[in-house]
């Protein structure tokens, strides 16, 4: 005879069975998508990081400067212009305005990288600028005596550069007055050498 409580515990039985199997399935989905959801959280930290390292590296290294003065700062006079000519061919009056430079020594700052310097190329060298009070003359011509160093033109560690900088025909620097010379190499902080001319002018002066 059928007995309706029997079948009812049966299918109550296979009513757990199902239950019991749906949430196994649905706790193995949520592991899935939080597993993917923390690679994802991961992935995008660790790209973070690695993107803000070389953002504050960047930072750092055109901030820091790559070259030093070594010494002292010399101004000298090292003649004169040539002598104009007159529209009828003749030289002019002899003489003409004194012809300045500065001498200087240049190393590597501490940790900086090799920098090129070399007055003959256009690209990827240092760059001289001068302001004064009254002008500012960029691109000054100058010329390297390597007093340390190799044969190459990359101011490396332990090395030592002696830079010579023509002050332009133009630009006159009166006693007592402020300029700067502006070093501007390709990588790296702009080196900035300011110094003010003594009271009395000499044809060799130490600026310090």
């Amino acid at each position: 005879m059928f007995k309706p409580s029997r079948a009812m515990r049966r299918l109550h039985r296979n009513e757990e069975g199902i239950t019991g199997l749906e949430t196994a399935i649905i706790l193995i989905a949520f592991v899935i998508v939080a597993s993917v959801f923390a690679f994802v959280v991961l992935s995008t930290g660790l790209f973070s990081a690695d993107r803000g390292k070389q953002t504050v590296l960047a930072g750092l290294e055109k901030a820091s400067g790559n070259v030093e003065v070594r010494g002292s700062v010399s101004l000298q006079d090292v003649g004169t212009v040539a002598a104009p000519t007159t529209p009828d061919g003749a030289i002019g009056e002899a003489g003409g305005p004194s012809v300045d430079v500065f001498i200087f020594n240049l190393g590597t700052a501490a940790g900086g990288r090799p920098v090129l310097i070399d007055p003959a190329v256009t690209t990827n060298t240092m760059v001289i600028n001068i302001v004064d009070s009254g002008a500012r003359v960029a691109n000054l011509t100058y010329t390297v005596n390597k007093i340390l160093g190799d044969t190459d033109d990359l101011l490396e560690t332990g090395e030592l550069f002696e830079i010579t900088v023509t002050i332009p025909d133009d630009m006159i620097l009166d006693e007592n007055e402020e300029f700067t010379l502006e070093l501007i190499p390709q990588s790296g902080g702009t080196l900035l050498i300011n110094r003010v001319m003594p009271p009395e002018i000499s044809d060799l002066m130490d600026l310090k």
